[in-house]
């Protein structure tokens, strides 16, 4: 008999916070009264994460523990849980405790209510510094703006999934992969709960500055082309700024007899239409080199093991798929 909720928890070097983590989410799934399982995906952590999940599961027959063989990075670690998670309703979670699991149940209750993803929208943020706050709102309006379909404002990855949502969300096999993206993409009736966002429990953010930068591009350029067409406009515009400087210079110099401007003035137009090629070229280039990946056909992740959960409570776990070493998803 498959559980009514799985909670898919991806952990890269979260050893420190995640017998805490564990037992407020074990409170919470108590409460609510529904078989479940708890999926934890280890993202090629280097600390002991891979030693305290085999002792959670030990401890909790509800707790499924995947292994990836080296690190693939959050959003492709949500992919490999949200593959393996067989309940009829999905929620996905970080383990830092940011996202406070309490909230689970006003999840739930909107999925009762008819609604295929239930996301959590964050009312405020508390722990993060005002740069990070700033550039967050920032990013957010501008793909709310450009982007296709719409990203809610201020929501990260916590939110509850549908079982016919889950499903449609595993066809989606591109290997640049914005799950916030795709969340929305795939549709369905979506409605947001608010909530404010804590501190880290213990450790540091793996997301740097420069790792928020390159999602920042993923999200552009997985769901949008109006990086082409705004380099298209650029290289329009100086084009047009050019020709109407050389009109200038010829009229000036018929008119007036003036000489044409010197050294100093042919490199800076160089430069400048030099700087704005080598603009478009990059922008080009995201896309060509997103192209490239795709086509090689890799799988999205590889698994050194896979521990299920052993259901004491909740009846038999289906039959599944062991090993996937050489495939990127499991059999239901």
């Amino acid at each position: 008999m498959n559980p009514v909720l799985s909670i898919v928890v991806p952990a890269y070097n979260e050893a420190r916070g995640l017998v805490e983590f564990h037992r407020r989410l074990s409170g919470v799934l108590d409460r609510v009264g529904l078989s479940a399982e708890i999926l934890f995906v280890n993202d090629g952590s280097r600390d002991e994460t891979g030693a305290v999940l085999d002792a959670i599961r030990l401890e909790d027959a509800r707790v499924a523990v995947v292994e990836l063989s080296r690190n693939f990075g959050k959003e492709i670690a949500l992919t490999a849980g949200l593959d393996h998670a067989v309940g009829d309703a999905v929620v996905v979670i970080d383990a830092d405790l940011q996202d406070p699991p309490e909230l689970i149940p006003q999840l739930i209750e909107r999925w009762r209510e008819g609604y295929d993803v239930v996301y959590a929208r964050r009312s405020r943020r508390s722990g993060e510094s005002l740069l990070k706050k700033a550039t967050a709102k920032i990013f957010y309006r501008v793909m709310a703006r450009i982007g296709s379909p719409e990203i809610p404002t201020d929501t990260g990855d916590f939110r509850l999934l549908s079982r016919r949502a889950a499903d449609a969300l595993a066809r989606l096999r591109e290997r640049h992969r914005f799950m916030k993206g795709l969340f929305s993409w795939i549709g369905y009736r979506q409605v947001a709960v608010e909530y404010v966002r804590d501190p880290r429990h213990t450790g540091q953010t793996k997301w740097n500055y420069w790792k928020l930068w390159n999602l920042a591009i993923e999200g552009f350029t997985s769901f949008t082309i109006a990086p082409l067409k705004i380099a298209t406009y650029i290289g329009v515009s100086a084009a047009a700024a050019a020709f109407g400087y050389a009109a200038l210079i010829i009229v000036r110099t018929l008119l007036h007899g003036r000489d044409v401007p010197g050294y100093a003035s042919i490199m800076v137009a160089v430069l400048f239409l030099g700087g704005i090629q080598l603009m478009g070229l990059g922008v080009l280039g995201e896309y060509v080199g997103r192209m490239f990946n795709e086509t090689k056909g890799r799988p999205l992740y590889l698994i050194d093991r896979y521990l299920p959960a052993r259901y004491a409570s909740t009846g038999e776990r289906p039959e599944s798929v062991l090993d996937q070493s050489t495939d990127d998803r499991p059999s239901r």
